[in-house]
This record gives C-alpha cells, sequence and structure tokens, in this order.
C-alpha cells in the first residue's frame, strides 16, 4: 500500500526527512508524512511573524521578552526560543524513542555575534534549557569550530551547519572527534545555497559556463562530501540542507543521510508528486561537468578540493556569506520588529 512519498523512502533506503522552519500546523503534517526532525535558522521569527498562524503568539513573546531583557538583542534571542519552543512538543516523544537520532528541533543564537565563540556556547547553553530534545546548530567557522569542541566534549548534541566546502566537513569532522564527542552529530551541505551563489557570480562576471553545468554544482559537492565521510569513517550523519529545488531532495535519496525541506514549496509538493523512490546518491558526476566547474568557478574549485579553504577562509567563503546574510537580514527585521513593538 502506497503510504506517502517520504514513508516509502524511508522504507526503501536509508535517507530520513527533516522538516525546516515551519509552522506548528506545518510540523504536524511533516511528522505525519514521516519527518524524524525539525530545523530552524536564524530567520525563523521574522518568517513566522508573517505568519497569520503563528503571528499572535510571537507578539506575545516580544511582549514578555522586551519586559526581562537586558537589550535589544536579548530581546531577540528570548523571542527566537519562545517560537522555537512551540515545536519541541511535537517532537518529543519521537526524542524519548530515539535520544541520539530522532525528535531533534534546532536552533541557532544571534548570527551577528557568531564571531565569538563564547558567546556561541553561552547561547547554545542557554538553548539547550528550552528542553532535551533541543539541538545546537553551530558555524563552521574558526570561532564555531572552537564552540564545536567544547559543546561535544560535553556530549550536547551539535549540527554543524554553514558548510559550502570539503575543507569545512573535514575540519567540522575532526574537531568533533578531537573533541570525543558521543552526542547526536550532523554535518550539513548547503547545497541550494551554493548553487544560488554559483549563479550569481556567473551572471556578474559573465562566465560562458552552462546553466545545466552550473545547476548540478550543489548535488555534486554534497555527493562528493558523503563519499568522503563514508569512505574515510568520519564521524556525523550528513544533512543536507538549503534546497531551492526538488532536486535538492531527490538526489541524495539512496544515501545513509538526512536532507532538511521546507513544507511549503518542497515537501508539499513531492508529497503531490508521489515520484518513484529511486537511488541517486551513488550516481556519478559527469567529469566533464567536474572539469568545466573547476575550471570556471573558483569557488565550485574552493569547495570541491580538501585543502581548497584554510580555516580562517570558512567564514568569509562567498557562499557562506550569501547564507549568513540571510541570517543577519531576518534577525534584523526581528529586531525591528521588537523596536516597533
Amino acid at each position: 500500500m502506497n503510504s506517502g512519498y517520504f514513508r516509502r523512502v524511508h522504507a526503501q533506503s536509508p535517507t530520513r526527512f527533516w522538516i525546516n522552519n515551519p509552522t506548528v500546523e506545518q510540523a504536524k503534517k511533516a511528522i505525519g508524512a514521516g519527518a524524524i526532525n525539525c530545523t530552524t535558522n536564524p530567520t525563523y521569527t521574522a518568517k513566522m511573524l508573517k505568519s497569520d498562524e503563528m503571528r499572535p503568539c510571537i507578539l506575545q513573546a516580544i511582549a514578555k521578552a522586551k519586559g526581562e531583557a537586558r537589550d535589544i538583542h536579548h530581546a531577540a534571542a528570548l523571542t527566537q526560543r519562545a517560537a522555537v519552543k512551540t515545536l519541541l512538543p511535537l517532537f518529543e516523544e519521537m526524542n524519548c524513542a530515539h535520544p541520539k537520532r530522532q525528535g531533534f528541533v534546532s536552533l541557532q543564537g544571534d548570527p551577528t555575534r557568531e564571531d565569538d565563540p563564547k558567546n556561541i556556547v553561552d547561547e547554545a547553553l542557554s538553548d539547550l534549557a528550552l528542553g532535551p530534545n533541543i539541538i545546537a546548530k553551530i558555524p563552521t567557522t574558526r570561532a564555531g569550530l572552537e564552540a564545536m569542541r567544547f559543546l561535544a566534549a560535553r556530549n550536547v548534541p551539535i549540527i554543524a551547519t554553514e558548510i559550502m566546502s570539503v575543507s569545512q566537513c573535514l575540519a567540522a569532522c575532526a574537531a568533533y572527534r578531537e573533541a570525543g564527542g558521543e552526542g547526536a552529530f550532523f554535518v550539513t551541505c548547503i547545497a541550494g545555497i551554493f548553487d544560488d551563489c554559483l549563479k550569481m557570480q556567473a551572471a556578474e562576471e559573465k562566465t560562458d559556463a552552462a546553466p545545466d553545468v552550473l545547476f548540478q554544482a550543489g548535488c555534486a559537492l554534497m555527493r562528493r562530501q558523503y563519499r568522503i565521510m563514508v569512505q574515510e569513517g568520519l564521524p556525523g550523519i550528513l544533512l543536507g540542507g538549503g534546497a531551492r529545488g526538488l532536486h535538492h531532495f531527490t538526489e541524495f535519496v539512496g544515501g545513509a543521510c538526512d536532507i532538511t525541506i521546507n513544507w511549503k514549496g518542497t515537501a508539499e509538493e513531492l508529497l503531490k508528486l508521489d515520484g518513484p523512490v529511486l537511488n541517486r546518491m551513488d550516481a556519478r558526476e559527469n567529469e566533464l561537468v567536474i572539469d568545466e566547474l573547476l575550471a570556471k568557478s573558483e569557488v565550485f574549485r574552493k569547495a570541491w578540493l580538501r585543502d581548497g579553504l584554510s580555516v580562517d577562509e570558512f567564514e568569509n567563503f562567498p557562499p557562506v556569506r550569501l547564507f549568513r546574510g540571510q541570517f543577519e537580514d531576518g534577525w534584523a527585521a526581528l529586531v525591528k520588529e521588537i523596536e516597533n513593538a
């Protein structure tokens, strides 16, 4: 019997579905469809303010935060925690049954203060007080890696995020291993944002890289990251994120990996299409495509090579900056809403 696309994916492959930045009702639908975990990011509360369903409770959280906070950014952090807290009970039962694998809801702190490892740690520890199924989302930068080591040594569940290169993946896995971590650990590949960055740069620089070649870049990078992690026995589960099309889910089915996607426009569409479950993670890239990307995109070359970036280059790598910029814009929108409340 057909039990729905994601449940068939789960039955026929090791690939698992997460829901990203959902409203409470979307999270309930996603769980019904098979979602095992939930991600949020620093844009979450600003997005929920645009939702008829969520706006009233967010405004209540803002009013409460303004009365308790020491400054506007603390008020934003308190509001973000209150918004994310509404999701925790929905996933709690799964987390009780599978405490290192399922039922997590992620929380990432103020993106304007992520250059300070102490602040990242302090925010993560405050976030964890919300409930046992919170998982800390930590940027894979020099400051973030230092924070990861501290948290991993204490078996805090972690998502290493903002990963847009093989070198970042290797650094995150090394940090976790060096710390002797035994908590849940997920290592992202933000394929869709990576694709966005390459397309923007190709347009700005007027390169002649073919659109269909650029279309394959993020998927190729994630497959490469997956193969390295599996072949070298690196710690963690690969988590695909930043989807910008249905292929940012379907192209990774078959891998022992997880993929987080939005409900509207992605998960909802995949359920409607109810397509076949095909193993695409084991597909091999056309060497001519990779050669063209390496020759025509410095960003792709730096992302593809194991030593393409130094740790100090992680934070300002163009696709990372693009992603971080979206977070900063979302946080600024939340701060403005609080100021005007």
